[in-house]
């Protein structure tokens, strides 16, 4: 019996096959999702990019209303930096019409962008626990293409009445097959999920820098008025 990938299929056994299609879909869902989340991160980063130095520049001219009508445009609603610079501005300013104490609008802004950066992180982190899932399940699924190997090659050996390495070999090869098969795909879907992961953490400190830039403007702002 040779062992090429070819062979090996033809030898394997219906569960065998189906474990194998199994995971290949799995494989297939974790590599999509992986680039889906990459794209979004992207044009999250790109649109960032783009409207960072414009809101930097408004905000020093002391323009919050601009700057709330800039970040609020739909063309930056995929900006992280945009969602919660306009969270945070448009509660200062709706608490200050409201005529609470300065020390209570900056506290609404803080949770305005607070808010703001949950939303969007949860936004990033879509699909991610499908990827985990993946990652946790496939060994599982692979195990039992094994257990189902193993099943095939004992009943090889009662067919053949023979302990040799002939009446086990198809048995044995699906076992491997299986597990190999569940391990990488489990690694694949792991190492997509922590690096998504990373970036998430990234962009929220990110996040989180532009909410206590947001703050400090407004204090030195009343601290020149």
């Amino acid at each position: 019996m040779q062992f090429g990938l070819i062979e090996m299929w033809q030898a394997m056994g219906l569960v065998a096959k189906a474990v194998a299609i199994t995971l290949i879909f799995l494989s297939i869902i974790a590599l999509y999702r992986f680039i889906e989340r990459q794209l979004v991160f992207a044009r999250a980063s790109k649109k960032s990019k783009a409207i960072a130095p414009k809101l930097a520049d408004l905000l020093k001219q002391g323009k919050i209303q601009e700057a709330l009508t800039l970040s609020s445009k739909k063309e930056y609603r995929w900006s992280h930096l945009a969602r919660v610079t306009a969270a945070g501005i448009k509660e200062f300013l709706e608490g200050k019409e409201a005529n609470l104490s300065f020390e209570d609008q900056v506290e609404t802004a803080r949770r305005g962008c607070e808010r703001a950066s949950n939303i969007f992180t949860q936004e990033l982190k879509r699909g991610l626990n499908t990827l985990a899932t993946i990652a946790t399940s496939s060994p599982f699924i692979g195990l039992f293409g094994t257990i189902a190997g193993i099943i095939n090659a004992f009943r090889g050996m009662a067919l053949t009445g023979s302990g040799g390495i002939g009446a086990v070999a198809q048995g044995i090869a699906e076992a491997l097959v299986t597990t190999a098969f569940g391990i990488g795909v489990a690694v694949i879907a792991l190492w997509c999920f922590n690096f998504l992961n990373t970036k998430i953490e990234i962009y929220d400190a990110e996040m989180a820098n532009t909410s206590s830039e947001i703050i400090d403007f407004f204090v030195r702002k009343s601290e020149q008025a």
